[in-house]
C-alpha cells in the first residue's frame, strides 16, 4: 500500500521558487536589520510589504477585487514559509491586518467595508494592533470591560453626528504596533446586562488617530515595545462595527 505524498505539485514549485527569488533580492541585510528591531515598521519595511502586496502576496486566497489572487492556502503558506524563511522567525509578511482582521472583515463585513478596509490591507499599506488585553481582565477576552456606548439623549447626539456613533471610554494594554499602526482591532463592552458576558462584545476598525485616543508606550521585562491605549470620549462610526452586534467574541475565537 502506497503512502501518502506531501510534496508540492510542479506548479507549487515553480511558484515557490518565484517567492524564493523575490526575497532573494529584496530581503536586504538592512532590510532584516529593521524587523528585528521591534520597534515599528520603518520606510524599508513599508516599501517592502508594498512591493509584496502588489504582487498580490499579502492576501493571496482574497478574491481579487480586494487586492487578493484568489488562490488555494499552498501558496499563502508558500509566501509565509519562504519570506520567514529571509527575514527569520518573524512572520514577515503575515501581521494583524491581514492574518487576523482581513479575513473576519471578509467573512462578515458589510460590502462597504470589505471595499474600504481590505484593499489597503493587501496592498501593504497599513497594519492593524489588536484591541483586547485590558489592566482589569487580562486576556480573559469575556471579562473586557472598555464601553461602547450608544448616545440615548439629545443632548449627547450632535446634529452633526445624528447618533451614528458609539461613545468609546476605557484602556487597553499590552497592544503591541499601537505606536505605529494606523488601526485597532478592537474588542469593546456594548451589552452590559447579559450574564452571558462573552455575548455583550461587539468589534470595530478604530482609526488611531481618533480624537480622545491616547498611546503610551510601555517596555517589557525582555526590553520589547508595547503600549497603553486610553479612550477617553472617542467616537466610533457605527459603520466601523464589524459583524453583529454582541457577537464580536465569536469573531475574535474564529480569527484566533
Amino acid at each position: 500500500e502506497e503512502g501518502m505524498e506531501f510534496g508540492f505539485s510542479k506548479e507549487e514549485e515553480e511558484f515557490r521558487q518565484e517567492v524564493r527569488s523575490f526575497c532573494s533580492k529584496e530581503v536586504t541585510p538592512e532590510l532584516i536589520e529593521d524587523f528585528e528591531r521591534e520597534a515599528g515598521y520603518t520606510p524599508r519595511i513599508w516599501e517592502f510589504l508594498g512591493k509584496v502586496g502588489a504582487k498580490g502576496w499579502l492576501a493571496p486566497q482574497w478574491p481579487k477585487e480586494y487586492g487578493g489572487l484568489e488562490s488555494n492556502y499552498m501558496k499563502k503558506f508558500i509566501i509565509e514559509q519562504e519570506a520567514t524563511r529571509a527575514v527569520g522567525v518573524r512572520m514577515a509578511v503575515r501581521n494583524v491586518s491581514n492574518g487576523m482582521a482581513g479575513p473576519i472583515i471578509l467573512r462578515y463585513g458589510t460590502d462597504e467595508q470589505k471595499k474600504r478596509f481590505l484593499p489597503p490591507i493587501a496592498r501593504g499599506e497599513v497594519e492593524y494592533c489588536l484591541g483586547y488585553t485590558e489592566p482589569q481582565a487580562g486576556s480573559d477576552l469575556a471579562s473586557l470591560e472598555l464601553r461602547a456606548a450608544e448616545p440615548k439623549t439629545k443632548g449627547e447626539v450632535s446634529a452633526e453626528d445624528k447618533g451614528d456613533y458609539f461613545v468609546m471610554n476605557g484602556q487597553k494594554m499590552f497592544n503591541t504596533a499601537a505606536h505605529y499602526a494606523q488601526f485597532h482591532w478592537l474588542g469593546a463592552r456594548t451589552d452590559w446586562e447579559n450574564p452571558k458576558k462573552h455575548q455583550g462584545i461587539s468589534l470595530f476598525v478604530v482609526d488611531l488617530k481618533s480624537p480622545g485616543i491616547t498611546i503610551r508606550q510601555m517596555k517589557t521585562m525582555s526590553d520589547l515595545i508595547t503600549n497603553e491605549v486610553f479612550y477617553d470620549d472617542v467616537k466610533v462610526p457605527k459603520a466601523n462595527m464589524i459583524g453583529e452586534k454582541n457577537r464580536g467574541f465569536y469573531y475574535i475565537m474564529e480569527a484566533v
